[in-house]
């Protein structure tokens, strides 16, 4: 009994996927587990896997197809069907003819004159779609003598090697009077084209649909890292050997926007028709740039992760991110976003909201600057924050006051503690 290979629920709001690579080929025997192929989405890859053993059959969808949840990808046929697929195939190896074609007919009467010519194993044995041998048929082409890139010789394979070879082009006369001298052409002018990928065509939908739907205004404030960078400092030794982990500024900047988010509540809320839904819970997505485009996986209950549970999730987020491992469930929610533009260099810049979040917070690099405290001018490490919010439910007095509260909590940490 044929069982239909279907494209599985891809996670939530993610209804299409594309297929990037058939893992197998149609004859192909499998193993329940096997995977079969490659499915990229808007979020991850995935792979799918035969539930059973069998031998794959038809493929609905080749790669590069755009399929939905539910569509049929491929048939796996029952297992014997394995069997007599690998049998014919040795056969067609051997070169072993069928009895038919093996018996002379001579030996029934004929003359010798009429034995037929035996067909070599490799013009019987060639795969061609139907239209392929059609079009031999009409072009008199033999099948064994067509090459073709793939494991089958197509129509197009047929026609293109019944084409008659193209003349030569007569050369072309000179010119009667000189043309006007071109201009030189500088270095490689050339050009490629490629598909977008499920993920990056999703990105470039939802920023600008994030620009569209939502009011969106930035705010900006600097804050002085030298009260953190000294603790830092003083207890990262401490703090590794009881941790296993470095203590790092993204941590201290996660526990900041928590503080925040619970002194500004609307900024943890989202817009749902004309009602306003705040959150009760602390979901921080971590924007991390990936190979594929940005992801955002999210600390969930961020607030009571502490400093080295934060740390070590951001850095299992990191490695998962570079090797391809997160998961739907990994990248599903979050109530509000950090991203840090800082560890590329990025010294201001206006973060683009990630709905239905109605706010996030960029982090940049962090720099010498000469700045004025108690009438001197004194070299401090800076940094520039910057708040992108949905004016339609945060109100510009908010968005400044909840800067200056993160502002408040790194310049001096131990407000972290003392509102905790």
């Amino acid at each position: 009994m044929a069982t239909n290979i279907v494209v599985p629920e891809l996670g939530e709001s993610v209804v299409e996927a594309r297929v990037a690579k058939w893992l197998k080929q149609p004859g192909d025997s499998v193993i329940a587990g096997d995977a079969l192929v490659e499915l990229e989405t808007e979020k991850i890859d995935l792979e799918v896997s035969a539930d059973r053993a069998g031998v794959l059959g038809a493929i609905k969808h080749q790669e590069g197809a755009d399929v939905k949840v539910g569509e049929v990808l491929a048939v796996l046929e029952e297992a014997g069907t394995a069997s007599e697929v690998s049998a014919s195939a040795a056969a067609g190896r051997s070169g072993e003819t069928s009895p038919k074609l093996a018996s002379s007919p001579a030996s029934e009467g004929g003359s010798k004159g009429d034995v037929p010519e035996v067909p070599s194993a490799a013009a019987t044995d060639r795969k061609a779609t139907p239209a392929a041998k059609n079009a031999a048929k009409i072009h008199d082409v033999k099948l064994d003598s067509v090459q073709t890139s793939g494991s089958r010789v197509t129509k197009q394979d047929v026609l293109k090697a019944s084409a008659p070879a193209a003349a030569p082009k007569a050369p072309t006369p000179a010119p009667k009077a000189p043309s006007a001298p071109k201009a030189p052409v500088m270095g490689d002018r050339g050009e490629t084209r490629e598909r977008m990928s499920k993920r990056r065509a999703t990105i470039a939908r939802r920023l600008v649909e994030a620009q569209q739907t939502a009011a969106m205004l930035t705010t900006f404030n600097e804050v002085d890292m030298t009260a953190l960078m000294a603790l830092r400092e003083r207890r990262k030794e401490a703090f590794l050997k009881k941790h296993g982990v470095s203590v790092g500024i993204a941590s201290f900047f996660v526990q900041a926007a928590i503080g925040a988010l619970k002194a500004f509540p609307q900024i943890n809320a989202e817009i749902q028709g004309d009602e306003i839904v705040l959150k009760q819970y602390y979901d921080i997505g971590m924007a991390v740039g990936a190979e594929g485009g940005l992801v955002v996986p999210v600390l969930r209950d961020a607030d009571r992760m502490g400093f080295a549970g934060i740390e070590l999730g951001i850095r299992d987020f990191a490695a998962r991110a570079k090797d391809g491992s997160l998961t739907l469930d990994d990248l599903k929610g979050g109530t509000f976003t950090i991203t840090n533009g800082g560890v590329f260099g990025s010294l201001m810049s206006t973060p683009i909201l990630n709905p239905p979040q109605v706010g996030i917070l960029g982090l940049h690099k962090i720099a010498d600057r000469a700045v004025p405290i108690n009438g001197q001018v004194v070299i401090r490490p800076m940094m520039y924050l910057a708040l992108s919010y949905d004016h339609r439910l945060v109100d510009g007095r908010e968005a400044v006051q909840f800067l200056v509260k993160i502002k408040e909590y790194i310049e001096d940490p131990a407000w972290m503690l003392l509102d905790a």
